[in-house]
């Protein structure tokens, strides 16, 4: 039962994370992707590249985005990771 719930999590997440790729049609030229759009493709960048293989509509960089700010925010996404891009690390010792 446990194997069957997380396999229905873990398709549930996909499609959610399939939704919101780059080069879905959401982003035009009247209306370009900004910076938050930058950061979560850059977050979802590895899904992008799986998902392109099979459609070739989508990419892993949306055409229509702002410039720079975009790219700002996909450096980050990229960079940074589901949710490790802080302003401050934890480092971790071994106390002697």
């Amino acid at each position: 039962m446990k194997r069957l719930i997380k396999g229905f999590l873990l398709i549930s997440v996909l499609a959610l994370l399939s939704s919101c790729l780059p080069g879905d049609g959401k982003a035009t030229a009247e209306e370009p992707a900004n910076l938050l759009w930058g950061i979560w493709h850059g977050w979802v960048a590895p899904v992008s590249l799986f998902f392109s293989i099979f459609r070739e509509h989508l990419t892993i960089y949306e055409s229509f985005n702002t410039g720079f700010w975009y790219d700002l925010g996909f450096y980050m996404g990229v960079l940074g990771g589901f949710g490790s891009l802080s302003l401050s690390r934890k480092s971790h010792r071994e106390k002697i």
